[in-house]
């Protein structure tokens, strides 16, 4: 593990004026992967030793941090993150925090996976950050409680050791770690305040639950689905495709600048495991008047296959779900949607089964990462 920009020490006092305008960030090699500590995906903070200043619950906001100088509440300044009281030592003549004293949140990822990488965001905590942070994982399958969490004989695995970090930055670190997890821990040494969390990773879904399944959707996020490339990101990001459930406003979908040529906009997917498409969805949830015009399907089979149109060149709706049986079922283990000419798309979901080979292959990857 290896930390690629490293922040450290106090932000300047907050003077007025845009509270992001000296926050300290970088670009971080994994943010493009999946973050697995989503609430859309089922993430949760489910305890943590201290939240006398701010809930624990705000660490997984999917927005950004935001700051208001003037709110106050009855403990204090009132703060957008995660915030414990500050330490005290034994007594007078040991007033400082022992060097093991820390606070820590436990976190359901709300998807299991492999972790690539983690940032500890300390926006607006410019004096009241933690010195350093640590964060552990543990893979514990069904519904584990705190208590359980928390028993001796579950065995947490290091991803980021004690690391001082700064205040009013994202902290991030890149993860080595070769192996599925479902729940972190994450440590303020000792005490202090941090805004959001981001896990990023890659989903290893349990098969044995596809395989209960049967018929599920082979693109979707929690099951192990992954957006691999699109043609534009300007107004959100092309994962929004794969995200659980119907989107709920417009940004909470794929929207495109609008072209000014004779091109058109694309997204192409990465399956679960190879599989046999039989039905599809392509929903424009919220997408009035700037919905795709016309879409076409197009998988392929392995990592250098020809990609062969399968849906041809639809008509779709704004503010629609669209349903579609494939005349037979597809294999596959790439597909690509092209919208024309532009516009965006809410959601996509691919309905089918693994093949056996991609099915052996889901569990043999199961039992390496040590699910």
């Amino acid at each position: 593990m290896t930390a690629t920009v490293r922040f450290t020490g106090d932000a300047n006092p907050y003077g007025g004026g845009d509270p992001y305008a000296d926050y300290r960030t970088a670009d971080f090699p994994f943010t493009g992967l999946v973050d697995l500590a989503d609430r859309r995906l089922g993430a949760g903070v489910i305890a943590a030793n201290d939240e006398f200043f701010a809930e624990r619950e705000n660490l997984l906001k999917p927005e950004p941090a935001e700051f208001d100088p003037e709110r106050f509440g009855h403990k204090g300044k009132i703060m957008d993150g995660w915030e414990t009281r500050r330490r005290r030592g034994a007594d007078a003549d040991r007033p400082h925090p022992a060097d093991e004293d820390h606070d820590w949140a436990l976190v359901r990822l709300g998807a299991p996976g492999v972790v690539r990488g983690i940032v500890v965001d300390t926006a607006h905590f410019r004096g009241n950050y933690p010195q350093a942070v640590s964060v552990e994982a543990a893979c514990v399958p069904g519904s584990p409680s705190p208590e359980d969490l928390l028993a001796p004989e579950v065995k947490w695995t290091t991803l980021v050791p004690r690391t001082a970090v700064g205040g009013h930055a994202a902290n991030g670190f890149v993860v080595a770690a070769e192996q599925r997890v479902t729940h972190l821990r994450v440590n303020q040494h000792p005490d202090g305040g941090t805004a959001r969390l981001r896990v990023y990773g890659d989903v290893t879904p349990d098969p044995g639950w596809l395989a209960a399944l049967g018929t599920f959707d082979l693109v979707a996020l929690e099951n192990g689905g992954t957006v691999e490339d699109a043609s534009d990101r300007f107004y959100s990001p092309a994962t929004n495709t794969i995200q659980p459930g119907r989107s709920r406003k417009m940004d909470d979908g794929w929207e495109t600048r609008r072209r000014r040529d004779r091109g058109n906009d694309w997204i192409r997917y990465r399956l679960v495991e190879q599989a046999e498409i039989r039905a599809v969805e392509i929903d424009t949830a919220y997408l009035k008047g700037n919905s795709a015009g016309w879409a076409g399907l197009s998988p392929r089979d392995g990592e250098s296959g020809d990609w062969t149109e399968v849906l041809p060149r639809t008509r779709l709706q704004p503010d629609t779900n669209h349903r579609f049986v494939l005349p037979e079922a597809v294999r596959a283990t790439h597909i690509r949607i092209d919208i024309f000419p532009d516009g965006g798309i809410s959601r996509l979901r691919l309905f089918g089964s693994p093949t056996e080979e991609g099915a052996a292959r889901l569990a043999a990857r199961h039992r390496e990462l040590g699910g």
